[in-house]
This record gives C-alpha cells, structure tokens and sequence, in this order.
C-alpha cells in the first residue's frame, strides 16, 4: 500500500463516494444545527460542480481511495464590495481514518491556487461557531474570522 496522497480534480465516476461524503458533511453537522432536516439532506449539487468552469471539485486519494474533498466556486460579490467576484469554499470532509495528517490544509492550500490562478483576490468559507477544530484549522491557514450569523426560532 502507498502511503503518498494524490490531490486531484474530481471526476464524474466519484460521484457515488462524494455523495456518500457529503452526507458524513451533514451528520457532522447536524449536531451543531438543529435545523437540519432528518433526512433527504443535499447540500451540493456536486455534478454541477464538477462540470462548472469557474469551480474546483478536489479530493485526496490514498491509492484508489477518496479520503478527503474541498470545493472552490467563484459566486458574484455585493455590489459594494471592492471585489466583483469571490471564491467561495466548502465540502471541507476529511474520513476520520485520516484526520490529523493535513490533508484539509493540503486540501485549502490547492484550492487557494485555483482561486488565486483564476484571478479572484477573494476567498470566503463558513463555519459553525461550535467547531473550534475547524475554525483553528483554516485560521491556520490565514482565513480570519469576519461576521456571526445568528439565528432564532419562534416556535
């Protein structure tokens, strides 16, 4: 077994073990939002992704295994921002097995040349409050935090 990481675009043929991360991505997070519905959850339209020239689907393969996923895709900016366009990152997931080793950061950091290779100056990504591992991991890597979402339930 080789130990080596690959960090590559993802392809059309990943979409059954990109589907199956993207519902660990909703798991790991409906604890921290109790808003999230029990099941039927999509966050991404990951075909859509993959096909779309102004975004990145990556993964991290250990061998033939997907062990790690991150998109970028550029989204307009508000109209008074100085910025036109931005890249936006999310389906941060890294398989438990593999966590520890950097393969986020590595994940970020290719990500973070896509964008800066297709001009945009701009990279925002959300994250819950409660996810302290997170936060400090792309603090890591520059990202700082700028605006609290808050939420309330009148029912």
């Amino acid at each position: 077994m080789n130990n080596e990481i690959e960090i590559r675009e993802a392809v059309k043929s990943d979409l059954p073990v990109l589907r199956l991360h993207e519902q660990e991505v909703v798991n790991a997070e409906r604890p921290m939002n109790p808003t999230i519905k029990e099941s039927g959850v999509v966050y991404y339209d990951l075909e859509a992704l993959i096909e779309n020239p102004r975004a990145t689907v990556l993964v991290a393969c250990h061998d033939d295994k997907i062990v790690a996923t991150g998109y970028a895709l550029e989204k307009p900016a508000r109209d008074y921002l100085d910025h036109e366009t931005f890249a936006y990152l999310g389906f941060m997931f890294t398989d438990p097995a593999y966590r520890g080793r950097g393969l986020n950061g590595k994940i970020i950091d290719a990500l973070i040349d896509w964008a800066t290779n297709a001009g945009l100056t701009e990279i925002k990504l959300d994250v819950y409050s409660d996810n302290d591992s997170a936060i400090r991991a792309y603090e890591k890597k520059g990202f700082k935090r700028h605006m609290i979402e808050m939420r309330l339930r009148t029912e």
